[in-house]
């Protein structure tokens, strides 16, 4: 009996994934050229906090100083404490000019996040320009991203315009893991319920954010977000009440960083995992429930039930396998990698609960020697 019910709540999960979730599995907001360029191109400048990036900087940096944007565009790095001569690196650019401009940034103050504060000092040196692009120092850029961005925004009158870059996914465990990371993402944050503007929901991808500076400043700027561990999402949460946003996936921005291994992503996720549930432990313990019923029953009770129960986690299983196959095939990793979802499921159940433990012990949100998440950890 306990079997069939648990069989019919697996169902009735996924079924509400499918159906009732703003379709996310599929996948289909995308970086498309569907905006006419407009007459006047409106200044922009990028902003780049940057934190012991010497390995990816040049690349970074290289790839935006090379857009073909027809208006004003420049560049201003924010330099975070760097110790590996990621300043450096960056100047020594070839033809970088009087587009770049590398700024060494200060000690964060009480109650800011390392990188939010070197976010803020970027955009107050951005001075006046229309559109603010924040973006991460590990991001490669296609030449007519900036281009692209603009248009969107200029053609539907966006407050914030974000691309979800595409996340590097070459080694065994980025070919396991980064697929998911992007599916579970979506799931949290459907992009068609993101795009709509009646809908309360909001959600930003931080490595490519391309700001209204006014809606920007009207909204209380950077400041207003200052203790934000999930920066970009609180950002979107910020901005939406006063116009609309757009989120998509993309292949004009990709991610420089390389996580080699199982445990080198499941440290990123945690960084803000149990961010995610407001550092709660009630809520931890409800997601941890819901990620068994949602990823590992479906499994158990195809392989160990028995009738009904077994077919229902058969069902169960396949929906699954069938959600996840529009984000293999943008990642290019083959279909059979659908049946896999429930032990990646429970690997990223892990990463929660790692995220959680570090957090207890004074490490939460640690990125690059800062712990960040202790203000509302109790």
């Amino acid at each position: 009996m306990i079997a069939a019910v648990l069989g019919l709540a697996c169902l009735g999960v996924w079924g509400y994934l499918l159906a009732g979730r703003g379709g996310f599995w599929r996948a289909d907001q995308r970086d498309t050229p569907d905006a006419a360029e407009p007459a006047d191109w409106p200044a922009v400048v990028a902003v780049v906090p940057a934190r012991d990036e010497a390995d990816v900087i040049e690349r970074s940096i290289g790839s935006l100083l090379r857009q073909d944007y027809p208006g004003p565009f420049r560049v201003v790095l924010m330099d975070d404490g760097s110790r590996d001569g990621t300043a450096d690196a960056a100047r020594r650019l070839a033809g970088a000019g009087d587009r770049l401009e590398v700024i060494p940034g200060s000690e964060p103050p009480p109650g800011w996040t390392g990188k939010l504060w070197a976010v803020s000092q970027g955009v107050e040196r951005a001075g006046a320009p229309a559109y603010l692009l924040l973006t991460d120092a590990d991001i490669g850029h296609a030449p007519d991203l900036v281009r692209s961005l603009v248009a969107r925004a200029e053609a539907r009158r966006l407050v914030l315009t974000s691309l979800m870059a595409e996340l590097h996914c070459v080694t065994r465990a980025e070919r396991f893991l980064v697929p998911a990371f992007v599916f579970f993402f979506q799931m949290l944050y459907p992009f068609r319920w993101v795009n709509r503007p009646e809908r309360a929901i909001a959600a930003a991808a931080g490595g490519c954010m391309l700001v209204r500076r006014e809606t920007l400043a009207a909204a209380g700027g950077i400041a207003a977000i200052r203790g934000a561990l999930i920066d970009d999402c609180s950002l979107a949460a910020l901005l939406k009440p006063h116009g609309p946003i757009w989120l998509g996936l993309t292949r004009r921005a990709r991610s420089l960083r390389p996580y080699p291994s199982v445990a080198d992503i499941g440290r990123m996720v945690a960084r803000s995992a149990f961010a995610q549930l407001d550092y709660s432990a009630w809520l931890l313990a409800g997601t941890l429930v819901g990620l068994f019923v949602t990823y590992l029953a479906p499994p158990l009770l195809a392989l160990f039930g028995h009738g009904a129960a077994r077919w229902a986690g058969v069902a169960a299983w396949l929906a699954m396998a069938t959600a996840f196959q529009p984000m293999l095939r943008f990642y290019r990793r083959t279909p059979l990698w659908g049946v896999t979802l429930p032990v990646i499921g429970a690997l990223y159940a892990g990463f929660t609960v790692l995220s959680a433990i570090e957090v207890w012990r004074g490490r939460g949100g640690m990125w690059k020697g800062r712990a960040q998440a202790l203000a509302r950890a109790t």
